[in-house]
């Protein structure tokens, strides 16, 4: 696989944790780049991680993981958006809206993990190709920590527009995202 094949393999697998970082992003109160930054470096190495683990275990079990991924993706990413979405509703009109300062590691790493189980697949894949495996996992890796951490700041600014519904929003993008990952799977989409 070429340089610039990595690359834009790598960027593709960072699409979903930057739309789940915009999201996580536009909840919080003034997110700063230590918060934007502490995002995307646990997306990140969930994200290098993911098709290590998918290589790892090759030929055995690919049929078997890639039966399940896209359930387990949908199942993950429906429980944490509907919970975005009852805490957004959860506010009255006469409270303010009291954002959080971060995300807790486990919200963080549970939406990592369903937005990256493509990845693990992707894994398997390479498994049959020639590919510096090391290499192109740090490369995803890289580009999902620049796209979350990105997301996030990004998020910062159409959080304040959005006030309480940001948090709501949140989670219908997060939705969407398990969604059409169960869709693309089931072939439903064309």
């Amino acid at each position: 696989m070429t340089f610039i094949a990595t690359l834009i393999l790598a960027f593709g697998m960072s699409m979903d944790a930057f739309a789940a970082a915009l999201g996580k992003g536009a909840s919080l109160h003034r997110p700063g780049i230590k918060e934007a930054l502490r995002t995307g470096l646990i997306f990140g190495a969930i994200e290098m991680l993911t098709p290590l683990i998918g290589w790892a275990i090759g030929l055995a079990a690919s049929h078997y993981i890639m039966a399940w991924d896209h359930w387990v993706a949908f199942g993950l990413l429906s429980v944490l958006g509907g919970r975005m979405i009852m805490e957004g509703f959860r506010q009255t009109a006469d409270e303010p809206c009291e954002a959080p300062q971060q995300h807790g590691f486990m919200v963080l790493a549970l939406t990592a993990v369903a937005t990256s189980l493509d990845a693990l697949a992707v894994g398997v894949g390479l498994a049959f190709l020639q590919v510096n495996i090391l290499f192109t996992a740090l490369t995803i890796g890289a580009a999902t920590t620049l796209m979350a951490t990105t997301g996030v700041l990004v998020g910062r600014f159409i959080g304040p527009v959005l006030g309480k519904w940001a948090e709501v929003l949140g989670g219908v993008v997060l939705i969407c995202i398990g969604s059409t990952i169960l869709i693309e799977h089931l072939g439903l989409m064309s």
